[in-house]
């Protein structure tokens, strides 16, 4: 930890605040709290989570870089697929965690090149001070694309159109499960010295259910994500016509719980390093989880939705024409190097291109987008996780 870098006294004293309304809600509940419970106060705890404070989160001067602060390509080729979605169904785009605003930004833009800017471009963002840097962006860079523009505290009454989320499963509670040859448990939080780990024996409910799925390989962690599947339940109901297009970092069942994968998928994300301490400096360091894609697709389809497509992030945006978009720039300048560097990190299998998975799910839709033309994956979110050894 000595070489990360080292928040100012300010920031030290608005994580202390965090973790003692932590300590307080332990304390409230008896003394242990589910790991989901911990997750979800320390990224969306009012004024004092890691996305609901101040603190700068994506770009260089963060902790992360996500796909739309890497070029604007990016947003152009979604905004692509979605219009040729909005063409069908009408309606609007809503946008769920909008991050820096670069990616509406650039769907933005390049709806309106195509002569097909939507008549309202909704955002849900939890966080009040990326509301305010979002709008900050669209009035700075499109003004006159503005007045098209709501954030949206809740989901609405009804859905038409698309509804899009980059990197927003991944930052969703997770219960962590933990499987041994003594029994199954659920995995909290405790206060000792500090925070501390705790394991507590599940009794019979869904958790349970899930858990004695898992391999038995000694004592086998992992993560389950109810919250997932419950926000895609929620807008399976809401959606009348149209898409739910989410891309994400994950894996189908089969992958996520293999029995090599036996210290799960959590990670903490603090000033770009990876780190595996989810109590470091709560509130300014992000939490995420892998996403399981066959829970997603199954909540979808319970729903009464249709599974559309499902490939990597590489195959998605290929099928979609991105080098068709880099080829239309102008070789040799600095912007199309900075652009085919970007589509480097976001198309290579060592990078983003095979990690990040893209997946589909709608209603009233006769035609999957073109992005998954080829190399579609939906077979491998059926299968189920590989047995455990005898």
């Amino acid at each position: 930890m000595t070489s990360l870098p080292i928040p100012a006294p300010e920031a030290l004293a608005h994580s202390a605040r965090l973790v003692e309304l932590i300590r307080a809600e332990i304390a409230a509940s008896g003394g242990w709290l589910p790991f989901a419970r911990y997750m979800e106060l320390a990224l969306y705890a009012p004024g004092l989570g890691y996305y609901a404070s101040g603190t700068a989160k994506l770009g260089t001067a963060g902790d992360f870089v996500t796909a739309p602060e890497m070029t604007p390509l990016f947003g152009r080729i979604l905004a692509r697929q979605i219009a040729t979605v909005l063409e069908a169904t009408g309606g609007d785009i809503l946008e769920l965690g909008a991050g820096s605003g670069h990616l509406a930004l650039d769907l933005l833009l390049e709806l309106e090149s195509l002569g097909r800017p939507p008549e309202h471009y909704l955002i849900l963002e939890v966080s009040p001070d990326l509301r305010a840097r979002q709008c900050a962006l669209l009035q700075e860079k499109v003004p006159h694309l503005l007045p098209r523009v709501s954030w949206l505290e809740t989901l609405p009454g009804e859905i038409t159109g698309v509804v899009l989320g980059n990197e927003v499963l991944d930052a969703l509670p997770v219960a962590l499960l933990h499987r041994t040859p003594a029994g199954v448990f659920e995995r909290g939080v405790i206060w000792g010295e500090g925070l501390a780990w705790e394991d507590r024996a599940l009794s019979a409910g869904p958790l349970f259910e899930r858990a004695l799925t898992l391999p038995e390989v000694g004592g086998y962690l992992t993560e389950i994500s109810p919250a997932a599947s419950a926000l895609i339940a929620s807008l399976a109901e809401r959606l009348r016509r149209g898409l739910l297009l989410f891309l994400d970092y994950g894996f189908p069942a089969a992958e996520f719980y293999h029995p090599q994968r036996y210290m799960g998928t959590l990670k903490v994300h603090y000033r770009h390093h990876s780190l595996d301490d989810p109590f470091y400096l709560p509130g300014l360091a992000d939490l995420t989880a892998h996403v399981d894609f066959s829970a997603v697709a199954k909540a979808g389809q319970d729903a009464g939705l249709d599974l559309l497509g499902y490939t990597s992030q590489a195959n998605f945006l290929l099928n979609a024409g991105l080098l068709d978009l880099l080829a239309e720039m102008q070789p040799g300048t600095l912007d199309t190097l900075r652009a085919a560097s970007a589509l480097q990190k976001l198309l290579q299998p060592t990078e983003m291109g095979e990690l990040f998975k893209v997946i589909a799910l709608g209603r009233g839709i006769e035609n999957a987008p073109t992005g998954f033309t080829q190399g579609d994956r939906r077979g491998a979110l059926h299968r189920h996780p590989v047995a455990s050894p005898p």
